[in-house]
């Protein structure tokens, strides 16, 4: 999970309940939400080789949607309550 640095409070705090609830579900999750840019942090990710990548964003938060990218794969845009049924369909 990582949030948009000059996101705002609302967005951080979306973040981190998305957080909560993945890893409540047996999801692990690596939360970035270091003071980087993010090529920075979605390289990083992908030199981890982490499977997926979820942005949390002040604008996708106003949509009620979250940006989920599979590691070679193309971003999408998924609801918001929608989020832990589309990572598990990536297994």
């Amino acid at each position: 999970v990582r949030h948009r640095a000059d996101g705002g409070e609302a967005t951080r705090a979306a973040a981190d309940l998305l957080y909560g609830e993945l890893s409540a579900a047996g999801v692990r999750v690596l939360y970035d939400d270091r003071d980087e840019s993010a090529g920075v942090k979605f390289n990083d990710a992908d030199l981890i080789g982490l499977p997926a990548r979820l942005l949390v964003s002040d604008r996708l938060l106003a949509a009620e949607q979250v940006e989920l990218k599979r590691r070679g794969g193309e971003a999408v845009k998924v609801a918001r309550g929608e989020v832990l049924a589309a990572l598990r369909s990536l297994s």
